[in-house]
């Protein structure tokens, strides 16, 4: 539940909702810090983003239906004389930030009203809003104590004895003149002493005393004070909260000053562990996410002031989802806390390391002499798993991509290293992964290209201006046309024709991609519906297919779904995928979509045969169809005889595996001849005809010839 931010009437204690309320963020309050905070003493009601939380004892004591009550909940149990003033001062605060203080009556369950000091400390967030912390102290026993008892308070020690908190009359001066059995046993090491007179401040830590002496110096002066104090050493030490009340005569001078001191020990100890718990990642004990950007931001503000180079790593775990698939997610977090453990003792004192999330880590190397020096650091890291990982008797195979930027060669903020850094690790991790590769300029090209083609897609996707073209295959001997392929294409602003290289990133994006093939579909299918419409002779129509578009494992329920609603013959259908996508991960899925597809008549091309990992297996376990001959191939056949040796090779599997053999990119006659000579008899180019709008695949078809010429 949010916290409401509404003027409250004190008057008829009702919330005014007309004004509305603030945007937060979005945010989760984890169970671990809920269990936390249903272990401290206090009254704690935090907000976190959107999310608010109040512990155990704040719902047992307000008698709340639940812990998620907004502030306004918590207003509504103060006493009416409170109420508006506290207001005030939350309404100031959630502008500004400022923490407050104040000491006020809570309603319990019962009805009835106890003193309590209230604490609200703000955290101002990322997205630069305030998170808060309300922490209701009990001080009903003390409260009473001052308003009853300030006058006969010597007269009455033993009731001071009874309390567990260290009270103490110190004088303006800064001497004891009394203190209770609680701060005798505190301070002294003993229950009752006859004589005090000491300096209080004497009896402290040395790092407090300086506190501690404003604190007397204010109260001196009529005014309430407080600090936080120590006593004890190592284990033994304890935390207290010390509240300076001064005790003024009928003139207003300061007579002598009470001090309350609480033990809040525990209270510090429960707030160390909520610190360390938002700030340590928790499998591997790391700087987590957070705290490793505000150190990142720390680093590089030293290392401006020093004039000194900061090297950041970005570090990805290469196929460690397929360790969790493979091995079980136990297996994988042990790999984590091993690598953790390494990477924190292959670091000097300039070097630290942080878990981002998953399987990314992140090593920031300081006061870095050179780029030499960088590239060491960056491969001790790399190294920190050639030494084997087992689990349960089992070997964990794990590899890793690096990621580096340096500063200021690089990168002048922390926005722009992390960025850079990983610009480097996408690069990596695209070209193969495994290994360190450092930013360049190149790389950040790149991917501003890619960002560019992928917001060029998305365009031509919401507008609509994608259109289908058509290059006939022929028969290279009759010039028959036996086939077409339908090829993307779309119109500018200008309405010109673009190619599909403008938008080549948009098919590494499954979204995307599925968006596109949905648009070429649907219009390649209405084509066909038109020409079955005017009686053509139609021929097969090839329609290519991006890797990404297998990933889902449902191309082919969709695509055959699609064929029927258009009333399309499988028959008329061909599926052309590049040769690398059966030797990519996720190719099962691709082999059942195919076998599913063949079943039912489509037909299988292999694209680009003969650039990618080639091998007669791929023809042998796949229902290939026809292969294509790369254009390069046939670009290059009649100046490299290597090459002629090759595209011959595959123009003679054909009738050995009852193939199809098309080459690509037909341009000279001499190419057209050599191809006869090597036994190829189909193919398309520009030989025979450009890519053609549904138009003129209409005349052609009802040609059925094609002349050999170049357009």
């Amino acid at each position: 539940m949010a916290m409401l931010d509404l003027p409250y009437d004190s008057q008829t204690n009702q919330t005014d909702t007309s004004q509305a309320t603030k945007p937060v963020v979005k945010a989760v309050i984890s169970d671990e810090v809920k269990q936390n905070l249903d272990l401290l003493p206090h009254l704690i009601w935090i907000k976190r983003g959107d999310a608010s939380y109040c512990n155990s004892n704040l719902k047992d004591y307000i008698g709340a239906e639940h812990q998620a009550i907004a502030y306004c909940e918590l207003l509504k149990c103060v006493h009416q004389e409170d109420a508006e003033h506290l207001y005030n001062l939350w309404n100031i605060a959630q502008k500004t930030g400022q923490k407050f203080e104040k000491e006020c009556r809570i309603r319990d369950v019962y009805g009835n009203y106890q003193w309590f000091f209230v604490i609200t400390q703000s955290h101002l967030t990322d997205a630069n809003q305030f998170d808060w912390t309300i922490s209701c102290t009990n001080i009903n026993e003390r409260a009473l104590l001052l308003r009853e008892t300030t006058d006969t308070l010597r007269a009455h020690t033993d009731m001071l004895d009874v309390s567990v908190d260290c009270i103490k009359i110190v004088r303006p001066d800064g001497t004891v003149s009394h203190m209770n059995r609680s701060g005798c046993m505190a301070l002294l090491g003993q229950e009752k002493v006859k004589k005090f007179d000491m300096e209080w401040l004497s009896l402290l830590p040395p790092e407090v005393r300086d506190k501690g002496q404003l604190a007397i110096s204010a109260a001196a002066k009529g005014k309430n004070a407080r600090f936080a104090g120590m006593s004890g050493e190592g284990e033994g030490r304890q935390y207290w909260d010390n509240i300076l009340t001064p005790v003024v005569n009928e003139e207003g001078e300061t007579t002598s000053i009470l001090c309350v001191s609480r033990d809040i020990t525990l209270q510090r100890m429960a707030e160390n562990k909520l610190r360390i718990s938002s700030e340590r990642d928790e499998l591997t004990g790391l700087m987590n996410r957070r705290s490793f950007k505000q150190q990142l931001k720390k680093s590089l503000i030293k290392a401006k002031s020093s004039k000194q180079m900061l090297g950041l790593m970005l570090i990805d775990l290469d196929h460690f989802k397929h360790i969790n698939d493979t091995l079980g997610h136990p297996a994988g977090d042990h790999l984590l806390r091993v690598l953790s453990k390494r990477l924190s003792h292959s670091c000097d004192e300039n070097t630290y390391v942080a878990r981002l999330g998953g399987d990314e880590f992140a090593v920031v190397v300081n006061h870095i002499e050179d780029i030499e020096y960088f590239k060491q650091a960056a491969q001790r890291v790399l190294k920190q798993l050639d030494r084997p990982i087992t689990y349960t008797g089992k070997l964990i195979n794990g590899g890793m991509s690096i990621g580096c930027a340096m500063y200021p060669n690089d990168a002048k903020d922390s926005s722009n290293l992390l960025k850079f850094a990983d610009t480097a690790l996408n690069n990596l991790k695209e070209g193969g992964r495994g290994g360190v590769r450092f930013f360049n300029q190149e790389m950040l090209d790149i991917t501003i290209q890619k960002a560019k083609q992928l917001e060029t897609a998305r365009q031509i996707v919401r507008e609509n201006s994608i259109e289908p073209y058509y290059q006939p295959k022929v028969n290279l001997e009759t010039g028959k046309i036996i086939g077409f392929e339908a090829l993307l294409r779309w119109k500018d602003t200008q309405n010109h024709i673009q190619l599909p290289g403008t938008v080549a990133e948009a098919f590494n994006d499954y979204e995307l991609a599925t968006k596109i093939a949905e648009t070429m579909h649907i219009k390649i299918f209405n084509d066909i519906a038109h020409w079955i419409q005017q009686g053509l002779a139609l021929v097969p129509i090839s329609v290519n297919a991006s890797p990404v578009e297998f990933m889902r494992d449902n191309y082919a329920e969709i695509l055959l779904k699609r064929l029927e609603h258009y009333q399309i013959p499988h028959h008329l259908i061909e599926i052309e995928i590049t040769e690398h996508i059966l030797a990519e991960r996720g190719y099962i899925y691709v082999a059942r979509a195919l076998n599913k597809l063949k079943q039912e008549g489509v037909r299988i091309a292999l694209d680009d045969f003969g650039t990618g990992h080639s091998s007669l297996t791929h023809l042998h376990d796949y229902p290939v169809d026809s292969l294509k001959i790369d254009c390069g191939f046939v670009r290059r056949m009649n100046s490299e005889l290597p090459i002629h040796a090759i595209v011959q090779g595959i123009s003679q599997l054909g009738p050995i595996l009852s193939l199809d053999i098309i080459a690509e990119g037909i341009e000279t006659e001499e190419q057209l001849e050599s191809l006869k000579q090597v036994g190829c008899s189909l193919g398309q180019g520009f030989l025979f005809s450009r890519a053609i709008d549904a138009s003129h695949v209409t005349e052609m078809l009802s040609k059925h010839y094609l002349q050999l010429k170049k357009y």
